[in-house]
């Protein structure tokens, strides 16, 4: 069994990570006051000595312990460090992703190092810290708490000897309506909302002091320990210490491999060669990936097998780095990798299908090792035989694959199995008392459901997501069964096309666009859709009406299978913000 340290932003992304099992787990917090619903994990509740720990590891019989706690336990952090170490047990240690250091922050070390040349001080370095402050209150220092507003925080402020005065309580994170000439904060990473607390504090003049966070060298490290800092990796930390634990494998896109196999090609230029390289996806958060160097500048990555039936699963990527004396990323066309000779992909015709994400993927990567220009020849090991088997030619790439992902990770997408972890999503969602839901098709539409709440409420509203990838019709069938009342479709206009024409499947290889079924929907401007080649395209060629109509075929065929509750259709272009 696996065992969470949680409590925070990162323990609540473990326990979905996990969830996805269907297997039981431990989820451990100090309090018990983290609202949080677990459907297969076990909640407990106090603080665990190292004899504790060990005597619970025993009887639970754990063989994983998932290290989410805050950035600033270092007593905990510690103590399942030397469990870890006393077991023999690996510890996957989740970190938080951090912004780099500001210069106009004032960065310190410890408490003793606030400066007191100041005359009113926040802090919101949470309540245990009241005590170790009294000091700067004898400075004759105004000193202003800033804490959780629950009654076991205001209690134990008192204790520490604050006075009702001296406390203020977060209603909303991303202000502060406080007067002082300075703040205090922890460097609690993006999760915390320390870049919301630094924006809000400098749109206030106020004198910024910033607690480092505790170097992870600090801790005594087990015998074998990982750190990871998102939910991508730790599910393939866990998915690499604990193989039966997921029934299936992740993988990496070709996208995240380019990425991978750039970044080694570029360090063995800078005489610097590892079998194992770190990027950031998309989202920031860092993967390693192994790779082989093949001669200077030239490096591969073989992508992973995952239980995704992609055709380019296993294959090999070759990335070939060329420095050059101009600023500019150029990218060049390789062995195995289409070419674009039709617009609507995003990319220029005449430009190597290397997509938009994965560029941005590679240019980032490359920028934070040169500011010298670069050519990028990205090529796949018989890519060209394996467009065959694809529907590259339909859209315009010809002689190879396309490098693509938006996340960087493939999920496990074989048909039975994907359909049954979307009715588990939805359980797990019903059981932890969701009425909604939205259901959306990859990370584009889910961003603009939280864009829409995010402008609907003026602040961050979670809806809980679940990707139904292309089985809009078992998804909602799985909703309907579980008796979710309010359900949102988000839907791209490539499959939004094929949904209005009643395919509840829209996947590339059961239907396709059907042009005539469009020109009916279209009218007197028919003609328009002759010259298209993507769906995307339709977005600057018909007007609002067309797009109106697809969308109440698209609510007519859902409503088949989910006849009760309320049902909205929100149709996604990938042009606008999310």
């Amino acid at each position: 069994m696996i065992l969470i340290f949680g409590g925070t932003t990162e323990g609540r992304r473990a326990t979905e990570v996990l969830e996805e099992a269907g297997k039981p787990y431990c989820y451990s917090t100090k309090t018990g006051e983290q609202d949080i619903s677990l459907h297969h994990g076990l909640r407990i509740d106090g603080a665990m000595d190292g004899e504790e720990m060990c005597a619970f590891c025993r009887k639970h019989q754990i063989c994983l312990i998932v290290d989410a706690a805050h950035p600033f336990a270092s007593k905990l952090h510690q103590t399942i460090a030397r469990v870890g170490t006393l077991l023999q047990m690996p510890i996957i240690r989740y970190e938080r992703i951090y912004p780099p250091r500001d210069p106009d922050i004032e960065w310190i070390d410890d408490y003793l190092q606030v400066p007191t040349n100041i005359h009113t001080l926040l802090a919101t370095t949470g309540v245990q810290s009241i005590s170790i402050l009294k000091w700067l209150e004898e400075k004759g220092i105004k000193v202003i708490y800033r804490i959780l507003n629950r009654e076991s925080s205001i209690e134990l402020a008192h204790q520490q000897g604050a006075s009702d005065e001296q406390l203020c309580f977060y209603e909303d994170g991303n202000t502060i309506d406080v007067d002082a000439d300075a703040i205090l904060l922890k460097e609690s990473g993006i999760s915390g909302g320390f870049v919301e607390k630094v924006e809000a504090a400098k749109k206030r003049g106020m004198r910024i002091i910033a607690l480092k966070r505790p170097s992870l060298t600090s801790t005594p490290s087990p015998l074998t320990s990982y750190t990871v800092n998102g939910p991508y990796g730790l599910r393939r930390m866990v998915e690499k210490l604990l193989p039966d634990f997921f029934p299936m494998k992740t993988g990496l896109t070709t996208g995240a491999c380019a990425t991978a196999a750039v970044k080694a090609a570029l360090l063995s230029l800078m005489d610097e060669e590892s079998d194992e390289v770190t990027f950031a996806l998309p989202d920031g958060e860092t993967l390693s990936v192994p790779v082989h160097v093949e001669q200077m500048g030239v490096a591969s990555v073989v992508k992973d097998f995952s239980d995704d039936p992609d055709v380019t699963r296993g294959c090999t990527i070759i990335a070939k780095v060329r420095l050059t004396d101009t600023p500019d990323i150029h990218f060049l066309q390789g062995e195995g990798v289409g070419v674009v000779t039709l617009p609507g992909l995003g990319l220029p015709v005449g430009e190597p299908a290397i997509n938009p994400t994965p560029r941005k993927m590679i240019e980032t990567t490359i920028r934070e090792l040169t500011e010298r220009g670069c050519d990028i020849t990205i090529s796949v090991v018989n890519g060209e035989e394996l467009a065959r088997k694809t529907f590259n030619s339909r859209v315009g790439v010809v002689g190879g694959i396309s490098i693509i992902g938006t996340s960087g990770i493939v999920s496990p997408l074989s048909n039975e199995a994907f359909i049954e972890s979307i009715r588990r999503e939805m359980e797990v969602a019903r059981a932890i008392g969701c009425m909604e839901i939205g259901l959306v098709s990859g990370k584009t539409s889910e961003d603009a459901l939280h864009f829409d709440r995010l402008k609907m409420y003026r602040r961050e509203r979670d809806i809980r997501c679940i990707h139904y990838g292309n089985f809009i019709g078992e998804a909602l069938k799985s909703a309907a069964e579980l008796g979710f009342q309010h359900v949102i479709v988000a839907i791209m206009i490539g499959k939004a096309v094929k949904l209005a024409e009643g395919h509840l499947d829209t996947h590339s290889h059961k239907v396709t666009m059907n042009k005539e079924f469009l020109k009916q929907i279209a009218g007197p401007d028919a003609d328009k859709i002759d010259h298209i080649t993507l769906a995307r395209e339709l977005w600057d060629t018909m007007p609002p009406t067309f797009f109106e109509a697809i969308q109440d075929l698209c609510y007519k065929h859902c409503r088949k299978v989910f006849p009760e509750g309320d049902l909205t259709i929100r149709l996604v272009c990938d042009k606008q913000p999310s």
